[in-house]
């Protein structure tokens, strides 16, 4: 198929279309350009939120509901959940949720499961760009559902309009996790499974740190939302907070942060095209995997080998 034929496709809502887009950016194929520009012209409609947390806390549960609520008001929703990647294959170990299953049978839910292709923040430049294909394919709510690897999970924030942090009592790590960063990201905080002991002294605390965090810049007041995603308690509660936010957004526009995503964005493109570049020169692979192979035996340190490579190349 021409990509013109799919773009086409995707812009009319073709699910198999959009999956093919996605797989198609993600494997970072040539026609990858083509398509991320014709997709940016359509784009930008979509609301975009973020679901981060503790693994364990339920993200996939509360997704799965969330995701419901808003088909219940007629809304296409799009779902990435970003996976752990195999370091091996790259792809991602999990797969598409078996737990999502009612609604893959939809055809206005749009699933998808991201490898976070080593990135320590948890999502890979792909999902960033999946996210814009949805958007230009007509999706009204995109939830990605990162990893859950704790404090390194600040990326969300590059991708989604709204973040959602996500707690359960019981589990120590969580408040810890909070002051080792990821409290700066999280514009409304959830704590599922709020029928287990310690609920109330998880918000308690949490109501102790944002106090601490001071005022935000944007001065947005980050609501604490109870739920039990399982028997579907608190999932209107929280539409309602990620609706609240977004209205605050419209009244409040932040070009800064705006301004930084896109930052980000460009230094992420930067950084693979010049890695394209240096590998797709004269026997740079073979190169790499003569040096690759004295590190491995340790003859080399790794810096050494990068220097050696980039100075080859003239840089």
């Amino acid at each position: 198929m021409k990509t013109s034929e799919l773009l086409e496709q995707v812009f009319a809502g073709n699910l198999r279309a959009v999956a093919r887009a996605i797989t198609t950016v993600e494997n970072d194929s040539r026609e990858t350009p083509e398509i991320m520009k014709a997709v940016f012209d359509h784009a930008g409609k979509a609301f975009v939120i973020g679901i981060t947390g503790s693994p364990g806390a339920g993200k996939s549960s509360l997704v799965d509901k969330l995701a419901s609520f808003y088909r219940d008001q007629n809304e296409k929703v799009g779902i990435i959940a970003v996976d752990p990647s195999s370091p091996f294959s790259g792809g991602a170990i999990l797969g598409d949720r078996i737990r999502m299953a009612t609604l893959g049978t939809d055809k206005n839910v749009f699933i998808r499961s991201m490898a976070t292709r080593g990135n320590l923040g948890g999502l890979a430049r792909a999902t960033v760009d999946a996210v814009t294909i949805l958007d230009a394919a007509g999706f009204q709510r995109i939830i990605v559902e990162t990893v859950g690897v704790g404090q390194d999970e600040v990326e969300i924030v590059k991708a989604a309009d709204v973040t959602v942090v996500v707690l359960v009592p019981g589990m120590g790590d969580d408040i810890q996790a909070i002051k080792a960063g990821i409290m700066e990201i999280g514009d409304i905080f959830v704590i599922n499974k709020a029928d287990r002991d310690g609920a109330l002294r998880t918000e308690r605390e949490l109501r102790m740190l944002l106090e601490l965090s001071g005022t935000r810049p944007d001065s947005w007041n980050p609501p604490i939302v109870k739920t039990i995603a399982t028997e579907n308690k608190g999932i209107e509660e929280l539409a309602k907070a990620i609706e609240d936010y977004r209205e605050f957004q419209k009244n409040n526009q932040n070009i800064e942060r705006r301004k930084a995503i896109a930052k980000w964005r460009l230094l992420e493109l930067l950084r693979e095209k010049l890695l394209q570049e240096v590998l797709s020169q004269d026997n740079t692979t073979k190169k790499l995997e003569e040096l690759a192979l004295k590190v491995a035996e340790g003859k080399m340190n790794p810096y050494s080998a990068v220097e050696e490579i980039l100075t080859k190349k003239g840089f």
